[in-house]
């Protein structure tokens, strides 16, 4: 699966990511750090990637609508929470995720669960 990290997740994310095989295009090596939402998100869609973002302004679908992407996942996590245990998390629930449940949907990855927002 290709996916992008937003440069507000850790890069060890996305080194896990990478290590599982996965595609992983990080916004700060592409010149995207400090750009509009909006950028961020056109970067995915020319990777034809999901987002990986705790910015819940790509949460809004509305502005980001249902379909319109190739998935974002929003990560809401305690700020205090070691990354270690961030990225195990999210590593753990996405082995229960199959890559369609990403394709246009909306995926919100909290420590206890997973919400999925579909088209």
């Amino acid at each position: 699966m290709r996916m992008v990290i937003d440069e507000d997740l850790s890069r060890s994310l996305g080194k896990e990511l990478l290590n599982l095989g996965h595609e992983v295009f990080d916004v700060r090596d592409y010149g995207f750090r400090g750009k509009p939402d909006e950028e961020v998100l056109n970067f995915t869609k020319e990777q034809k990637a999901a987002l990986f973002s705790a910015d819940l302004g790509f949460a809004n679908i509305v502005k980001f609508p249902l379909g319109s992407h190739f998935g974002i996942v929003i990560l809401r996590f305690p700020n205090d929470m070691p990354t270690k245990v961030i990225n195990t998390i999210v590593l753990k629930f996405m082995d229960r995720i199959s890559e369609k449940d990403y394709d246009g949907n909306l995926v919100i990855i909290t420590p206890n669960r997973v919400r999925i927002r579909k088209k």
